[in-house]
């Protein structure tokens, strides 16, 4: 193994997709704080109707996910052909699971919001935020397809590119629309809810546009609606593991701030605030996570076996470093984020503690990002995140938080400390699997036209 070699590729690929991972949190930060300065309830609202978009998210990470780590290695093999062929069937998929989530949201958003809170104020202002950036939802899963592609195909700056744009243009109109500059009316959160309407609208277009570069790849639309069997079936095999791990991950997560929510507004408040936080600093190992999962399937695909597993190796080192790493950052960055949000003197003392608890989970959640979502990965190994959170987030974390909040009356800061004990309670589980070495697999296969159907 080259270290150098290994530590030039993989700072090349994380870079850009840590700051695009940055700048996709920013939105929510960008959302906190400026609904949090124009009103507290606004700001909660927000946070729990874009739990919807969470899930969505989980959805169409899953498709991409499973794309992706077929396509990386295929792309390791050289076989654009079935790159192509991955792509198109992403398409169709994040496109019908587009459509039901808009339909959810802009026709049905007060039912969604029955999900996470009975408070009128929150529900009435959750409503109006579903009702404009439900349109938004029809686009996400098909620029999405193109970022992903981009990604394990040379131009995962340009995908970064892309997704920072329109994050600055989401927050830039954030402000316009929510405080009424230029002579504009205030918005509140009608105005977040445009703003992510229209640079989405901006993101889906710039991908589409940039598709047609001589390097890019883009959808064949000949071949759009056809499959090979074979392909399809290992699709199959990586997808519906990580959408289901993906559903787990994601309704536990909603299941959380729902619990949080019907705690009260200060709760809800603080929660709001740490999650943003909580978000912005899992950027590094997101960013690690989607490098190396690439560099790791790129050797797989094209049979480098024992290159592949040093690679895990490494990076398996590299996570506790950046776990570690980002727990001190969070301990350090506390007083300056209590100052920072806009808060009453009850949700500002929630949030102290919350931070604290959150900075031992940050360990626990960067070792087990990279490892599962990156490592494990990139050699198909998907089931284990799935048996994993069933049985630490499901059979421990969630019932937890459930029967201390709504049972047995536990103080907020035990009951928030029941949402963080998933991702460090599984940090042995996953080490020991990970030495199994179950994850150096080469997916790829050689094509047979023959076995290519019409849907």
């Amino acid at each position: 193994m080259d270290k150098k070699l290994f530590y030039k590729k993989l700072a090349a690929l994380t870079l850009p997709l840590a700051f695009q991972s940055l700048m996709l949190a920013s939105v929510a930060a960008a959302d906190a704080i400026m609904l949090g300065r124009f009103d507290q309830d606004q700001m909660s609202a927000v946070s729990l109707a874009s739990q919807i978009q969470f899930i969505q998210n989980m959805v169409l990470s899953s498709v991409t996910g499973a794309g992706t780590i077929l396509g990386a290695q295929y792309w390791g093999k050289n076989d654009m052909r079935t790159v192509v062929d991955l792509f198109n069937m992403i398409l169709r998929i994040n496109a019908v699971v587009s459509v039901l989530f808009f339909v959810g949201c802009v026709f049905f958003p007060q039912y969604l919001m029955m999900a996470f809170s009975h408070e009128k104020t929150l529900m009435d202002n959750g409503v109006q935020y579903l009702r404009i950036a439900g349109w938004s939802y029809l686009m996400t899963g098909i620029s999405q397809c193109y970022l992903s592609i981009m990604k394990i195909s040379g131009h995962a700056p340009r995908s970064a590119w892309i997704s920072s744009g329109a994050v600055v243009i989401n927050i830039g109109l954030n402000a316009v629309f929510i405080f009424g500059l230029f002579g504009l009316p205030e918005m509140g959160v009608k105005g977040a809810a445009l703003a992510t309407l229209i640079s989405r609208v901006i993101e889906l277009v710039w991908s589409i546009a940039s598709s047609f570069g001589k390097t890019y790849l883009r959808p064949n639309l000949r071949r759009l609606f056809f499959r090979d069997r074979l392909l399809s079936a290992d699709f199959r095999k990586c997808c519906l593991p990580v959408l289901a791990a993906s559903l787990l991950w994601g309704v536990g997560f909603t299941s959380y701030t729902a619990v949080m929510g019907h705690l009260g507004t200060d709760p809800a408040a603080a929660n709001s605030v740490a999650a943003v936080v909580r978000d912005l600093m899992c950027c590094m190992c997101n960013g690690i996570a989607a490098a190396g999962g690439i560099l790791v399937g790129n050797e797989l695909g094209v049979g480098n076996l024992e290159l592949g597993r040093q690679y895990g190796d490494k990076l398996t080192a590299i996570s506790f470093v950046i776990g570690i790493g980002t727990a001190l950052i969070v301990c350090a960055l506390t007083p300056l984020v209590i100052n920072i949000a806009d808060l009453t003197d009850t949700a500002r003392r929630y949030l102290f503690g919350m931070m604290f608890i959150m900075a031992f989970y940050m360990i626990g959640r960067c070792v087990n990002t990279i490892v599962i979502n990156g490592v494990f990965a990139a050699g198909g190994d998907t089931k284990f995140d799935m048996y994993s959170l069933l049985a630490a987030m499901w059979g421990l974390a969630v019932p937890l938080a459930f029967l201390g909040a709504f049972v047995f009356g536990w103080n907020i800061y035990v009951v928030y400390a029941c949402t963080c004990l998933d991702e460090v309670g599984k940090i042995p589980w996953v080490m020991f699997h990970f030495r199994k070495h179950k994850w150096v697999v080469d997916l790829t296969r050689e094509r047979n036209d023959s076995k290519e159907d019409q849907i």
